[in-house]
């Protein structure tokens, strides 16, 4: 078979990736890409602005909610740390060996793998003025908190559900993985030595998950950016009381589908993109430091 066959055939193999991926990602980000420099209301022709979209989000009449949709998402990713810790901890415990391991590792798993909007259904239900979250308080003698309708409470309600719906997840799954790859001879020296469970986790099982931890540490930054969404939707009922929870990705579709600003949207995207990737070098650039492989 000559070359060109060869990569004839070859190229008909991942023809259906690179159509999906032509179709799906890369046109679409470039349009998003020019439209960022146009104004355009899905009905009439895209007209060139410049750089006018950009001005309006970042000093111009929708800088305030712009600002105010970065400092709601900010306050989100809060939530980060806690969930990253969490899903070390669950891996730490369920990687030991114990009846039902199976069965504990599955449970835990479970709300990644349930619908979304079904659990976020349930979550509104926990969380209402008369939800089971409010009745457990008042039966420890805790006045109950308006949850979904208090500026400061439902920022933190969100993170505490987003909490819950990935401290067993994939972050688990991956800690799970890196545990079981540390050599028990390392515990078992370290007993030697006379070192303590605090002592061996901060000498042995942190060092050694570093590179899982920095890998996850960077992933959960960018998913922080766009995360948000469903949870403004379902829960808040959209921007929430005082646009507490009108976070970056529920910005760009209220501007998109809800006021016809295309334009405005895909530069708002594009703004978030250059922070997510500013971000994410910073990371590699500093993080890595700190990773032992």
């Amino acid at each position: 078979m000559s070359k060109l066959r060869k990569l004839l055939v070859g190229l008909a193999f991942l023809s259906p990736n690179l159509v999906g991926f032509l179709v799906f990602m890369f046109l679409p980000v470039i349009a998003s890409l020019v439209l960022s420099f146009t104004t355009f209301d899905l009905v009439n022709l895209p007209k060139l602005t410049g750089l006018g979209n950009f001005r309006d989000l970042l000093v111009g009449d929708q800088s305030e909610q712009f600002y105010q949709a970065a400092r709601n998402t900010a306050f989100l990713m809060l939530g980060i740390p806690v969930s990253i810790l969490g899903s070390l901890f669950l891996a730490m415990v369920l990687n030991q060996k114990f009846r039902g391991m199976v069965f504990f590792r599955t449970v835990f798993f479970l709300p990644t793998i349930c619908a979304g909007i079904a659990v976020l259904m349930l979550w509104r239900w926990i969380l209402h003025d008369d939800g089971l979250l409010n009745a457990l308080l008042k039966q420890i003698g805790l006045k109950g908190v308006r949850w979904l309708n208090e500026p400061e409470w439902i920022r933190p309600a969100i993170i505490i559900m987003q909490t819950w719906m990935t401290v067993g997840g994939m972050n688990m799954i991956l800690y799970l993985a890196a545990l079981s790859n540390v050599s028990p001879e390392l515990y078992e020296a370290a007993e030697i030595d006379g070192a303590g469970t605090w002592r061996k986790f901060w000498a042995i099982t942190w060092p050694m998950v570093s590179p899982t931890t920095f890998f996850i540490g960077v992933m959960s930054v960018i998913r922080g950016f766009q995360a948000g969404f469903e949870a403004a939707m379902i829960i808040a009922d959209g921007a929430g009381p005082g646009g507490t929870t009108r976070f970056l990705s529920y910005f760009i579709y209220e501007r998109a589908f809800m006021i016809y600003r295309m334009g405005l949207a895909s530069a708002a995207a594009w703004l978030m993109f250059l922070a997510v990737l500013t971000l994410t070098l910073l990371n590699w650039r500093f993080g890595g430091r700190r990773v032992i492989y």
